[in-house]
């Protein structure tokens, strides 16, 4: 395992495949109920997600704003993974379009179902999340 303060090339790429991160938030006395989620990596490093406006993890995140992702690659595949840990950010612009391109990652939207799941979550209120990382650690056997 090594650890960094910031993404690597090799992480970004790594976290540019459809696969789903497990989101931990700080919850005081209470322990992380890590939740999977759809996620971005920016080429400036930081991860972003979407979620709506009275999530639980936006309650939580607006009283204290630590947060974990944790990225896994599938069974099959050599053991690797990627945890990035940091204070958030809650952003009211973005989270649609981010949205509409992480469905285009992980959804088949010439599928109509999916291209109305897409639409329906549009129509709703979004935030975009950011974490700032402070730590990253990552393995690969």
């Amino acid at each position: 395992m090594t650890t960094s303060s910031s993404l690597t090339a090799e992480d970004l790429e790594f976290l540019a495949r459809p696969l789903h991160g497990f989101l931990s938030v700080a919850a005081g006395n209470q322990p992380p109920e890590p939740r999977p989620i759809w996620f971005e990596a920016t080429a400036d490093g930081t991860v972003q997600f979407f979620t709506e406006p009275e999530s639980l993890k936006v309650r939580r995140l607006r009283r204290d704003p630590r947060a974990s992702i944790v990225v896994a690659a599938p069974v099959g595949e050599r053991e690797r993974w990627v945890s990035v840990a940091g204070r958030t950010t809650v952003e009211t612009d973005g989270a649609h379009d981010l949205a509409s391109r992480l469905a285009a990652r992980y959804w088949d939207l010439d599928d109509p179902t999916r291209a109305a799941d897409l639409a329906a979550l549009l129509a709703g209120d979004q935030l975009r999340i950011v974490i700032h990382p402070e730590t990253v650690r990552r393995y690969a056997y």
